[in-house]
């Protein structure tokens, strides 16, 4: 392995998540190798959840020098060079720089939910569903808002696109990042011409001086080279100056694509659920849907290929915050107890309770969540007092909680437009516990749902496997290499739904539906 590595026979996916930046590097055959992460946190700054970009290159710094000490620790040598690289993140938000390359205003991210003029325009204007988040929502409505900074713009990107940008010096995003700015054709795997000829004349009403085409990174699919490493990137990459610069560099991508990748669903019928902060389902359609759905976006594959997506931004936020109380409650105790094995706890002991949680309900709405029409959030616990109040149903409502906004717009997806799948993949962290959250999920959409021995490593895994694809494909398509190369062998657990735990999350969602006006009421007041 130690000569695989000095002579840059891998692949290194670096993923921006929310809570979490972390890097996998892979072999030749796919297989994980070594990793590093660094923990970081957005802030609510002036109304808008942000990251600085000093926290972004510090977070970047972290990762890789913590990937470099696993490299070290495990094989003996220095991490000085690689076959590939690929950067991906959070989708959507808004990064807007002038000309000189400047930020005009701090980084806007997708959890804000401060875009509801512009997307529902946006949305009428164009006949297709813009949430709130997407990047154009941002710019329509920084422009609506007559924000000083908007005359001074030459340049929009994601936060994925800017960390490929300082490490490439290319100006571009992998099509599936893309989707997530502006919709795209995938016909052509460009931005929508038409489309953007409607939004320019949006532009131009509003006396903004620049077409969309001209603000926005240009649009790369899967297999294509995405520039290389620079001496100035390499010092952006690491900060000891070791790494080289030349390695090549796979189009970067949102962390949508990248779970699809992760879990091999890429191919029509395939379909998988990311469960972290955020949590959202990706089904590859055979055809369109039928109508605009506010709940449903339309993003790609890294492709190019239409899926349908339903994001909702909250998941296991809730689910941390009660761990660090638990672990509160443990030292004042006198007892010594890590993050992870009190959320091994609280996950093992969801399983003891009650298949439709004894009457308990929870909102883990750390910020707004527009599938159920929330603008902003406030967590929220609610018991009757007849409930059956144990830990077993506290820690079921909470894993419930995670995935009910989910079910709900899930619904609309393979109920009313009878979406085929012929199989579902979980991945992120609310599936690293064994046989639990994979069981919920089952249970929450009715339908078998598998998990891949590389689940942990998710959306990082993903982007490695698109790098090592940029530059080995051997001439074969995404979903041949993912299918018989990298997954070829892969360990695969499934839980088929348990029709006890079917018919308790559907109690469970038919009162957390009910009480969504208690959400709303502790919004408004608190």
């Amino acid at each position: 392995m130690k000569d695989i590595i000095t002579s840059g026979k891998t692949a290194l996916g670096i993923e921006f998540g929310s809570t979490r930046v972390k890097a996998v590097l892979i072999d030749e055959n796919c297989a994980p190798i070594a990793s590093g992460a660094h923990d970081w946190e957005n802030k609510l700054e002036n109304g808008y959840w942000t990251y600085s970009l000093e926290d972004v290159k510090f977070a970047i710094h972290s990762c890789f020098k913590a990937l470099k000490e696993d490299v070290k620790e495990k094989y003996g040598c220095d991490f000085k060079t690689t076959g590939a690289i690929g950067i991906s993140a959070m989708m959507h938000g808004y990064l807007a720089f002038d000309k000189h390359g400047k930020l005009l205003t701090p980084f806007r991210t997708w959890r804000n939910t401060t875009t509801a003029e512009a997307a529902e325009e946006l949305t009428e204007k164009l006949g297709f569903n813009i949430p709130q988040r997407w990047t154009c929502a941002h710019i329509y409505q920084a422009i609506l808002n007559k924000e000083d900074h908007v005359p001074e713009i030459a340049y929009v990107t994601t936060l994925a696109g800017y960390v490929h940008y300082m490490l490439t010096g290319v100006n571009a995003v992998g099509v599936g990042e893309a989707s997530g700015i502006f919709p795209i054709d995938s016909d052509t795997n460009d931005y929508d011409e038409n489309m953007m000829a409607t939004y320019d004349a949006l532009l131009k009403e509003k006396g903004f001086g620049k077409t969309l085409r001209e603000i926005l990174p240009r649009v790369l699919v899967a297999g294509e080279n995405a520039g290389t490493l620079t001496e100035a990137g390499a010092k952006f990459l690491d900060a000891d100056g070791e790494f080289s610069a030349g390695v090549p560099f796979a189009p970067c991508e949102g962390d949508a694509g990248t779970g699809m990748t992760a879990t091999n669903s890429v191919r029509e019928k395939t379909g998988n659920i990311s469960a972290g902060t955020s949590i959202f389902a990706m089904i590859v359609l055979e055809k369109s849907l039928s109508k605009v759905y506010p709940e449903i976006d339309m993003v790609t594959t890294p492709t190019g290929k239409p899926v349908a997506m339903v994001h909702c931004n909250n998941c296991t936020s809730d689910i941390n915050a009660w761990a660090g109380l638990f672990g509160e409650f443990a030292s004042a105790l006198g007892v010594t107890a890590n993050k992870n094995k009190i959320l091994d706890l609280m996950f093992e002991n969801a399983m003891k309770g009650d298949s439709d949680c004894g009457g308990l309900t929870s909102y883990n709405y750390f910020s707004g969540e527009p599938v159920t029409g929330l603008q902003e959030g406030r967590p929220l616990f609610v018991r009757t007092p007849d409930a059956s109040f144990t830990l077993g149903n506290f820690m079921r409502t909470q894993l419930y909680s995670a995935l009910a906004a989910l079910k709900v717009g899930l619904d609309l997806l393979l109920k009313n437009e009878k979406a085929a799948i012929d199989k579902i993949y979980g991945h992120g962290g609310f599936y690293i516990y064994p046989g639990v959250g994979q069981k919920i999920t089952a249970a929450a959409i009715d339908a078998p749902v598998s998990v891949m021995k590389t689940a942990g490593e998710g959306g990082p895994y993903g982007m490695a496997l698109l790098a090592l694809y940029s530059v080995k494909n051997d001439g074969l398509t995404l979903e041949d290499f993912l299918e018989k190369k990298a997954f070829a062998d892969a360990q695969t657990v499934t839980e088929n739904p348990d029709a006890k735990d079917v018919e308790g999350f559907n109690v469970f969602l038919s009162r957390y539906v009910k009480g969504l006006e208690c959400e709303k009421a502790a919004v408004n007041s608190i």
